[in-house]
């Protein structure tokens, strides 16, 4: 009895089927796209439809802000002006670039630090993806001694996108990578812990979870220690007993007071002897 799979006894049958099957064969291989289309690797985007309520300030500060990041995520025009007016460093200056979010934004750095070469380049809002994005223009084209990199906060809300605190730590060690390989010496700074008091501040430690902050920190913390970078450990001076920010310190639960900030500038002073002795005896 003959087997189902022989081959075809016509010569001519074999060449039709080989000509019907080696088309088919193609397609197969080729994922089955549709020839009209162009040859893409990734995957189809997902569509998220975002049904949460931001609040009357961070809903249009978010409807505001998506559309100009689509143009520049880093948002490097704000202080693009700035930096080109800035003059290069004396030869003897300790220039310090201090980065980061509303927090590093919202402090008068000349206030805490009379006379000292410090450089603002906060941006309120801005989560550390955006902050690597502008490392270059607003750190190492300024060329200063060292750098304090304080992120993370904004992060965690998931204002532009979700972040873990894997990636948020991700994000700082790049930018300490890059700062490294410019010479420029590294402060990591912990992030601010927070509160509730208050009816501005009613979601603030909803959104901003305590022991998520602490474990960001904790990893902060062991980043500078693995890489010899200089920490400043802002929630050892700013937290109470239960590790929420102390009373009185901040208005809505985040931004710090100028007592806050009191006590904040000799955190980041010590931090940064340190870090500007290490550079100078590693030279």
């Amino acid at each position: 009895m003959q087997q189902a799979f022989d081959r075809p006894s016509s010569p001519r049958l074999g060449r039709h089927m080989v000509r019907i099957a080696a088309p088919l064969l193609a397609l197969l291989l080729a994922g089955a796209n549709d020839p009209e289309q162009p040859y893409r690797s990734s995957p189809e985007r997902r569509i998220v439809e975002d049904r949460r309520d931001w609040g009357p300030w961070l809903g249009p500060f978010r409807a505001k802000l998506v559309p100009s990041m689509m143009q520049d995520f880093g948002e490097r025009y704000l202080y693009a002006a700035a930096n080109a007016a800035l003059p290069p460093p004396r030869k003897a200056e300790q220039r310090v670039v201090f980065i980061g979010d509303s927090i590093t934004d919202g402090w008068d750095l000349t206030r805490s630090f009379p006379g000292q070469p410090y450089v603002n380049r906060g941006i309120g809002g801005q989560v550390t993806a955006q902050m690597l994005v502008r490392f270059e223009q607003d750190v190492v084209a300024l060329h200063p001694r060292a750098v304090v990199i304080l992120g993370g906060v904004n992060d965690v809300t998931g204002v532009l996108q979700v972040e873990s605190a894997e990636s948020i730590l991700a994000n700082i060690e790049a930018m300490a990578d890059i700062a490294t390989a410019h010479g420029i010496a590294v402060v990591l700074c912990s992030i601010l812990p927070v509160n509730d008091d208050g009816e501005a501040a009613r979601n603030v430690v909803r959104e901003r979870k305590p022991a998520e902050l602490r474990r960001i920190n904790a990893g902060l913390r062991a980043l500078a220690a693995k890489r010899h970078f200089a920490y400043a450990d802002y929630d050892a001076v700013l937290a109470d007993d239960r590790g929420l920010l102390r009373a009185g310190y901040a208005r809505d639960g985040i931004h710090p007071l100028p007592q806050a900030y009191a006590r904040m500038a000799p955190v980041v002073a010590r931090a940064l002897q340190r870090a500007l002795t290490r550079s100078h005896t590693s030279i």
